[in-house]
């Protein structure tokens, strides 16, 4: 079975335009999403009774807000779910804040059910099992266990590159013509805006990181962890693995 469908995701809203429509949408997806009331006790009561991976709801709630609950869940909880915060209201003050409270993606409306089944696979974090093929997940668990935050611009940057080589061993011979314009366009921002975030975050992977997950998938000595490596070369040997994995996996299905 598809990893893909463990990931139970909580929409706060049970509209049929927007919360229900969702809800199924992602079901075709395989994510197992379920509704519940657009209330903070709603659905605090369901993120402890569920245990859902993550969490869409509104910026604003009746009477309160998506912050006060974040805040509330990981006070309660020592493993929280992931929140996906959707609004729409464009503004970067508001994001920042949203985003240092706890949340892992600002999301603006309105936005395509596709949209939101990748960015829920880019913020997913729970354990994987061993035969996964799903490349979206596998790429979001490699990044996480690097210690790259998925808040900075930088996770999300990476992790498209990284599918993208996967996708087409093209880009692997092409990063800074082709990756990083790729990138760019899709997040609508520049290719030098790209280039410094993915450089930022192999920065916290190598500072903060765990040193036993960085040999496990660079097989770098301790010793010379100063020797970071360049963002092509992280791209291209995340990559490498990973394409190594999904290979030996079909080959097993077979």
């Amino acid at each position: 079975m598809d990893t893909s469908t463990e990931i139970k995701v909580l929409i706060g809203d049970t509209t049929a335009d927007y919360g229900v429509r969702i809800a199924s949408a992602l079901k075709t997806m395989g994510i197992a999403a379920f509704t519940r009331r657009k209330d903070i006790n709603s659905v605090l009561n369901s993120i402890i009774r569920d245990n859902p991976d993550v969490v869409v709801i509104d910026l604003e709630l009746p009477e309160s807000d998506s912050m006060t609950l974040m805040q509330r869940v990981i006070n309660m909880l020592s493993n929280p779910p992931a929140f996906i915060i959707v609004s729409d209201v464009n503004n970067s003050y508001i994001e920042r804040q949203v985003i240092e409270n706890g949340a892992s993606y600002f999301l603006m409306k309105p936005f395509e059910p596709e949209t939101l089944c990748t960015i829920i696979k880019s913020v997913y974090s729970r354990p994987i099992s061993s035969d996964c093929c799903d490349k979206e997940i596998l790429v979001t668990n490699t990044i996480q266990r690097l210690s790259i935050p998925a808040h900075i611009k930088g996770y999300h940057y990476l992790r498209t590159a990284i599918l993208s080589t996967l996708s087409d061993n093209f880009f692997l011979d092409s990063i800074t013509k082709q990756i990083y314009p790729l990138v760019a366009k899709e997040y609508d921002t520049t290719p030098s805006r790209v280039e410094r975030a993915i450089r930022h975050a192999i920065e916290i992977a190598w500072n903060r990181g765990c040193s036993a997950e960085i040999t496990a998938l660079f097989g770098y000595n301790p010793d010379f962890y100063n020797c970071r490596p360049t963002n092509s070369e992280f791209i291209a040997l995340i990559s490498d693995k990973l394409r190594l994995k999904l290979k030996n996996q079909r080959n097993k299905e077979v």
